[in-house]
């Protein structure tokens, strides 16, 4: 007969297979997620530009009103110094807007949460001051600051700033009682409050509203360079348009579209290097 001791030092008994099957099935549906995560874009892309060219060639759409990619690629390609050339512009001041108007979003949101009467004050002009459309606040900002690079920064900066102020207090308010009852009998100061508890529960809220800033940023850039300037992707579409250069127009167009992509995936690069106060859900099969 085999002593008690013995029995309580046997090795454990191997994991069921029924588990064992879980864990492989559950494993199979993350790597199938993944992949749709890398391929369904691109194909996505690939049926756009298939579906645009069906129709300009099945319905024999003529050139000076859409051209076909081809035409549009051998464009790009032919007249990439062009393209590169205003590219440039477009992209410092989307840059310089983009970093401009989300860290002013920031930091009227963390006064707006400490100081609730200001916040009653401000916010209903922030938010007239959103409601004007851009294409009218562009010749103001013109008038006032000239045809230097200052307007289109700020047309980009205003255009990112109502999206990232509005998210940035929800999730700035965001904190859960329980954790905000803890702080406070530890006896933590505001400062501390907002650095170790509000800061880590809006990053979720900050980033979601930062993916959307970074096309309204190009979008902002762009409409600027509308008015009073002769550089930027704006500027070369109304000149490609006023030349009836539909190819180049349409060239453009997409190069200003790529450049969103790309602020895009840097906000989700950044996103997944920075750490969150809220785990991430687990998926299951």
């Amino acid at each position: 007969m085999r002593s008690r001791d013995t029995i309580d030092e046997a090795p454990a008994a191997p994991p069921p297979a029924a588990e064992d099957a879980a864990r492989q099935a559950w494993l199979r549906a993350r790597r199938r997620r993944i992949w749709q995560r890398r391929l369904l874009p691109p194909l996505g892309i690939l049926a756009a530009l298939a579906l645009w060219w069906a129709i300009v060639i099945g319905l024999h759409v003529q050139t000076f009103i859409a051209p076909s990619p081809l035409l549009v690629l051998d464009t790009m390609i032919a007249k990439r110094g062009v393209l590169w050339a205003n590219v440039l512009p477009t992209a410092l001041e989307a840059g310089g807007g983009f970093l401009l108007g989300n860290l002013g979003a920031v930091l009227l949101a963390t006064l707006f949460v400490h100081q609730p009467r200001l916040r009653a004050t401000l916010f209903p002009v922030v938010l007239a001051i959103n409601g004007i459309p851009t294409v009218a606040k562009a010749p103001i900002l013109v008038l006032i600051l000239g045809n230097g690079i200052e307007p289109r920064l700020t047309i980009s900066a205003l255009v990112c700033f109502f999206p990232t102020l509005v998210n940035m207090v929800r999730g700035l308010e965001a904190v859960p009682p329980q954790a905000m009852d803890l702080m406070r009998v530890l006896s933590a100061s505001r400062s501390e409050i907002f650095w170790r508890l509000r800061l880590f529960t809006a990053l979720p809220y900050l980033f979601s509203a930062l993916r959307i800033s970074a096309s309204l940023a190009v979008i902002g850039a762009v409409v600027g360079e509308w008015i009073g300037t002769t550089q930027g992707v704006g500027a070369l579409i109304i000149q490609a348009m006023y030349d009836f250069d539909s190819p180049l127009m349409y060239a453009a167009i997409l190069l200003s579209a790529m450049l969103s992509g790309a602020f895009f995936l840097v906000v989700v690069a950044v996103e997944r290097m920075t750490p969150h106060w809220q785990p991430q859900e687990r998926h299951e099969p």
